[in-house]
């Protein structure tokens, strides 16, 4: 079990080394890429218990608490990051699925893009691993249950995963809201589609 352990911990974060940790705790990190991202139900893997990965409410990335600094390593991660069915986050690599932990979403877009006006606009988001996803049919807008009766603001970037909104994004979103061409309240157009805000106590 322990050398199975071992061969997990290796195969997925191999060459990653943390700053101000011990060097004998250190692991080298490769930035090749480790796959292409499966499609569909992920495939009957070697399954990896959990190795201290984490992505935390600010988009930082860590390992065994030490934040991942290297952008080239995190998006190579993300890359092959899965979301199954039942809620639990994976890397997936072409052999085995590595657990991580994720606190809120797994992305945050940091920055937004406005093209045409109406109900022709197009609203293009950037995320902090630098997906560029434009709000549509395909890539909703939406609002996730928060603390307190509050809500996340989201896009939906790829099989599942979310994006939350930067404040200052959100912001941003907020000022383009109109009134709905239907019952629900205010909302803003992108890609041929309408996203209404949440209604003040209306519990989603």
């Amino acid at each position: 079990m322990r050398r199975a352990r071992r061969s997990c911990k290796t195969a997925v974060t191999q060459g990653l080394a943390m700053p101000d940790r011990d060097q004998r705790d250190a692991v080298v990190a490769s930035e090749k890429p480790l796959s292409k991202r499966p499609s569909g139900v992920l495939p009957k893997l070697n399954p990896c218990g959990d190795i201290g990965l984490k992505i935390r409410h600010d988009g930082t990335w860590s390992y065994q608490d030490g934040a991942i600094a290297r952008k080239g390593l995190v998006k190579l991660f993300a890359s092959v990051l899965r979301l199954e069915d039942d809620g639990s986050y994976y890397l997936v690599t072409p052999v085995e699925k590595v657990p991580i932990a994720v606190e809120t979403m797994p992305f945050v877009a940091v920055e937004m893009r406005r093209e045409g006006r109406g109900a022709g606009q197009s609203l293009t988001f950037r995320s902090n691993v630098d997906d560029l996803v434009t709000a549509g049919p395909e890539h909703a807008l939406g609002f996730q249950p928060g603390p307190e009766e509050s809500f996340i603001p989201f896009i939906l970037v790829r099989d599942g995963l979310k994006a939350r909104l930067a404040r200052p994004v959100y912001y941003e979103l907020a000022a383009l809201a109109i009134e709905s061409p239907g019952p629900e309240g205010p909302g803003v157009w992108s890609g041929g589609a309408f996203f209404p805000f949440p209604l003040p106590g209306g519990g989603g």
